[in-house]
């Protein structure tokens, strides 16, 4: 039997090579037949989701709570790198170098990752900035919003925290932070479906076990990752009911 195993679209594209090699790896360790399907957009894949054509996926918070609460999926790990963050940034010349610097009407520009651009808006508060008085501009990559700062065709920009640090330098160099969350326990999560049920401790286990050697290190080197961490049932229902809570934001 073969297995379909996707990541979400705001991996780093520097990464790409090591998801190939991290399905290699799982394959060989686990001897089962997994697939690596990578999709551009958000939309696609929870289309993919919805089919029921997923069986492993590495998922941002909002879709980690979807695919729990409505397709039955067990966390497996997460990054141990700490939690995921976003980041309002501008360019290097902009004249606002606060957030409350912002004014109504100003041009944000976000992508379909959505838990991001939940924590983005609500960072954006102080501002008294909310979804009613800007304008938003929609974008399929952290490097396509970064390229609305530089033409000027957006004021500020939101970024998963990760994403920002992993510009290249040039890009980042074109770029000023204005402010950056710390939330702290807003988490990916690596996560199996209901066909893999039966395996779940023994996937959970050898991912936990990697980078207990200098090859699996290097796995997760390329992958933007130090060392997976278990995690357990009552620490993503946390998780989902503070997604749920800042849900209710006016952002």
């Amino acid at each position: 039997m073969s297995y379909v195993f996707t990541v979400s679209p705001d991996f780093s594209p520097d990464h790409l090579p090591g998801w190939f090699v991290f399905n290699t790896w799982m394959q060989r360790v686990s001897g089962l037949r997994f697939h690596l399907e990578l999709m551009d957009h958000f939309s696609d894949l929870r289309r993919a989701v919805e089919a029921d054509r997923i069986d492993l996926i590495y998922a941002n918070p909002h879709d980690a709570a979807m695919l729990v609460r409505e397709k039955g999926f067990v966390a497996l790990v997460k990054p141990g790198d700490g939690a995921d963050e976003a980041v309002i940034a501008v360019s290097a010349d902009s004249p606002f170098h606060r957030v409350e610097d912002l004014e109504p009407e100003s041009r944000i520009a976000t992508t379909g990752d959505p838990d991001v651009h939940l924590m983005g808006m609500i960072l954006l508060e102080p501002a008294g900035l909310n979804r009613e008085n800007v304008t938003l501009h929609h974008c399929d990559s952290y490097v396509l919003v970064a390229k609305r700062l530089f033409r000027g065709e957006s004021d500020a920009g939101i970024f998963l925290a990760r994403a920002f640090d992993e510009l290249s330098r040039p890009v980042r160099e074109r770029l000023r932070m204005l402010v950056r969350s710390d939330i702290q326990v807003i988490h990916h999560y690596l996560m199996a479906g209901p066909r893999l049920a039966d395996r779940v401790d023994d996937l959970r286990d050898r991912l936990t076990a990697m980078g207990d050697d200098a090859k699996t290190a290097e796995i997760l080197k390329g992958l933007g990752v130090s060392r997976w961490e278990a995690v357990d049932e009552e620490e993503v229902e946390f998780m989902i009911d503070l997604m749920d809570t800042l849900s209710y934001s006016p952002a």
